[in-house]
């Protein structure tokens, strides 16, 4: 054990035995797994990564077991009507930089997969600082089964998080009928509204309509809307408009246990033009 490894193992039991001495025994227990951690990958010439010792991983808030002190972690079921049905996991963080790995395990501890960090959505609101959101799909498969999925957030000083989502392996149906107006429709008087029947389990949905004589450019993302109608504000449809319009159905908003949403679908892109 070279020179800078002792005086890691010394700082590590003068560290423990004075958070003991405090009473403070989960604060030593932590400390004592994360500068074990520590020294073990100074001696290999790094960190390490990869599956947490458990009694190491800081849990996840108390009240929201998908948020961390350094993001929120969530999966949703989703179904589109060009592939099978898979999950789309998240994780979002302003602390980007540091994040090394990001490992997700199925409700019965197996490994599911390790986020792509090279896949990722830019989120930036003035005043706030940048946040990136790493997304990974992949096919749910036979063997997808209803749990609490569990997150390990390394980050590159060692520590570990943890996060959890319950799923509910769930096939939404796609919100494709009895449109208005309808698929394919030409020279339609320039319309108030879109309409579409609603979906079984479906609490909510967003519209996203794109202008196709200006490359499919997205003009118009809705908010989440409650009922199968979205009334079109002035100007976004106009005479002689060629436009696409998709609907994503979600079943939730905001559940401590399920995330942001549990399984939701999207649909193709469904076309009309408007006259002069």
């Amino acid at each position: 054990m070279g020179p800078a490894a002792v005086f890691l193992v010394s700082l590590a039991a003068i560290l423990f035995f004075k958070q003991v001495l405090k009473g403070e025994w989960v604060i030593a227990k932590i400390g004592r797994h994360w500068i074990t951690g520590l020294i073990a990958g100074f001696m290999v010439g790094a960190v390490p990564v990869g599956h947490a010792d458990e009694a190491a991983v800081i849990p996840p808030s108390a009240k929201d077991p998908h948020y961390t002190d350094v993001g929120f972690f969530d999966i949703h079921i989703c179904h589109w009507p060009d592939r099978p049905m898979f999950y789309m996991l998240l994780f979002s963080t302003t602390q980007f930089e540091h994040l090394r790995e990001v490992e997700v395990f199925k409700p019965d501890g197996a490994a599911l997969c390790k986020l792509d960090l090279g896949r990722y959505s830019v989120r930036k609101k003035s005043g706030n600082p940048e946040k990136r959101v790493f997304i990974t799909q992949l096919p749910v498969g036979a063997d997808g089964a209803d749990g609490w999925y569990k997150a390990r957030i390394h980050m590159a000083d060692g520590r570990v998080y943890g996060a959890e989502d319950f799923v509910r392996v769930e096939r939404m149906a796609l919100p494709e009928k009895e449109l208005s107006p309808p698929d394919a429709a030409e020279n339609v008087v320039v319309p108030k509204e879109l309409r579409w029947r609603a979906v079984p389990d479906a609490r909510y949905y967003k519209v996203f309509i794109f202008d196709k004589w200006d490359d499919g450019k997205k003009v118009f993302e809705s908010k989440l809307l409650t009922e199968p109608v979205l009334s079109l504000p002035e100007g976004v449809v106009r005479p002689g408009g060629w436009y696409a319009w998709r609907i994503h159905a979600r079943d939730i908003n905001e559940d401590v246990e399920l995330g942001d949403f549990n399984h939701g679908s999207y649909t193709g892109e469904f076309q009309f033009t408007v006259a002069q």
